[in-house]
């Protein structure tokens, strides 16, 4: 069975198929229009979200297919303490596929070990958000034409933001691809992801310094449901905030994406350039995940591939946000190229007992 966990999931060549058969869709829209008739997708959302469970609702139904789920985990039998584990066993007998949103790290990971059906990770905590992903490698593809021999900058809160972390992973695949880090010392990127960096990336803490070198600027949004103390949210929360000034700053070819929803980090008078990509970004998400779905309902009978070499440990995982800390489920550890065991569902290093 083929699941999208994470980006690396999938192959630069399979990303590149699923790119251009989204492009397909999108110049062939009745081609696809009756593709998944019969297929019934189950959207699992622990999490509040509205741009990227009405874009996965919105795809299965263009496709053809229909959608039933959840989008409240206090609707559903999670508020009765049912597991990641159970609820998927029985999901998977209604429906032929599953988007899942969860605020734990790792539970779309727990989520594939006992489903039936493809698994598709909607965003796991601060963890990975793969569709994402696809969206924002098809939007710059679409924009500046090619994925490789880009300068990146991607700003604002680099600790917690999923969606900075599955870009990193995926772009850094592509040949020539340069980071700038741009943020608050107290929300730079965690080392478990600076380690697989380039070594040419940089970090900064104003945008000003390095907005006339970037070919897409990645703005994100600090995230007040990812700090545990309120008053480190209120004094952060503005740190960094693109406008026109900043903008005649950018070369005219740059691009300004932005996964969504924005708070203040973008103001208004920026929504009128040209450069700025993120209202498009949106719509290239639901043409993306019609990609995806149809694609996996087509590898039923394919193995899932395995990038990591996973054991069993009795190690505790550190971060307090992982799946692991709170269900029943068999421990799993993998040693990264630095020589740390990490946890094989949330990626951080490992403690003993």
């Amino acid at each position: 069975m083929r699941h999208l966990i994470d980006p690396t999931d999938l192959s630069v060549e399979e990303t590149q198929q699923l790119l251009e058969l989204a492009i397909d869709i999108i110049n062939n829209r009745q081609k696809y229009a009756h593709v998944c008739d019969g297929k019934k997708l189950a959207t699992l959302f622990y999490e509040p979200s509205t741009r990227t469970r009405l874009s996965f609702t919105a795809a299965m139904m263009e496709l053809g297919g229909n959608v039933l789920g959840f989008s409240d985990a206090r609707t559903s039998s999670v508020s009765k303490g049912e597991t990641v584990a159970d609820t998927v066993r029985v999901v998977s007998s209604f429906a032929d596929i599953i988007a899942m949103r969860h605020f734990k790290e790792g539970a779309p990971n727990v989520a594939a070990q006992f489903s039936r059906i493809p698994i598709i990770n909607a965003g796991d905590g601060g963890h990975s958000h793969p569709t994402q992903t696809l969206t924002d490698l098809l939007s710059i593809m679409r924009e500046l034409g090619h994925l490789d021999n880009l300068t990146i900058g991607l700003c604002g809160d680099l600790k917690y933001g999923r969606t900075v972390h599955s870009l990193i992973k995926a772009m850094k695949r592509y040949e020539g691809t340069r980071f700038v880090l741009i943020s608050p010392d107290e929300l730079r990127l965690p080392d478990y992801i600076k380690n697989i960096l380039p070594s040419n990336f940089i970090e900064v803490n104003t945008l000003e310094e390095v907005l006339h070198m970037l070919d897409v600027l990645y703005m994100t949004r600090v995230q007040q449901e990812r700090f545990a103390n309120q008053d480190d949210y209120e004094r952060l929360k503005d740190s960094f905030i693109l406008d026109a000034k900043k903008m005649t700053l950018a070369p005219e070819h740059m691009i300004v994406l932005h996964p969504l929803p924005r708070v203040n980090e973008i103001s208004t008078d920026v929504d009128s350039d040209p450069r700025a990509a993120y209202f498009r970004q949106v719509e290239n998400g639901k043409f993306v995940r019609m990609a995806l779905i149809y694609t996996l309902l087509q590898k039923t009978e394919e193995t899932q591939p395995q990038n990591k070499v996973l054991s069993a440990t009795t190690h505790t995982c550190t971060n307090d946000r992982c799946i692991t800390r709170t269900e029943p489920i068999e421990k799993l550890a993998y040693t990264d190229t630095e020589g740390i065991e990490r946890c094989a569902y949330c990626d951080h290093c490992l403690k003993t007992n």
